[in-house]
């Protein structure tokens, strides 16, 4: 019973990654018509701060789906997941909505939340890498 159960979310999860590739697809048509809508909007062939950083948060989340893709297929393909590489999706994420934020409009307790994420998602990511070991050398 446990190995038609394991097959079962083996086949959900290839499933996913088929849907991941689609939506990686989606975002990057998506990204190319919002840059394609904003440089053929009056002026003609410029793009305002906020229109940049619309299109940096579109390329932030293709990217992050990129990475889920990633991570997907590791655990296809090595039966685990990568913790290391999750966190760093996780990292990545919180930089988009970092990037997207308008600090004018936010109430200083959802920055310090924001803040306590990053530093948590980066004191975790710290700790789970492999720390360099020192070479030994002989004392002759």
């Amino acid at each position: 019973m446990i190995k038609i159960l394991h097959a079962v979310i083996h086949f959900a999860v290839r499933i996913l990654a088929v849907l991941m590739v689609l939506v990686i697809l989606w975002g990057v048509a998506d990204v190319a018509y919002v840059m394609f809508q904003k440089l053929v909007e009056a002026p003609f062939m410029m793009l305002t701060v906020s229109d940049i950083l619309v299109i940096f948060g579109s390329f932030m989340a293709v990217l992050i789906a990129i990475e889920i893709f990633v991570n997907i297929t590791v655990y296809i393909k090595h039966d685990a997941l990568p913790i290391k590489m999750v966190i760093a999706t996780a990292l990545m994420a919180v930089a988009r909505k970092v990037i997207m934020l308008d600090f004018k409009e936010l109430e200083w307790h959802y920055i310090v939340a924001i803040a306590t994420v990053i530093l948590a998602l980066g004191l975790t990511y710290w700790l789970i890498s492999p720390k360099p070991q020192p070479v030994k050398t002989d004392d002759r």
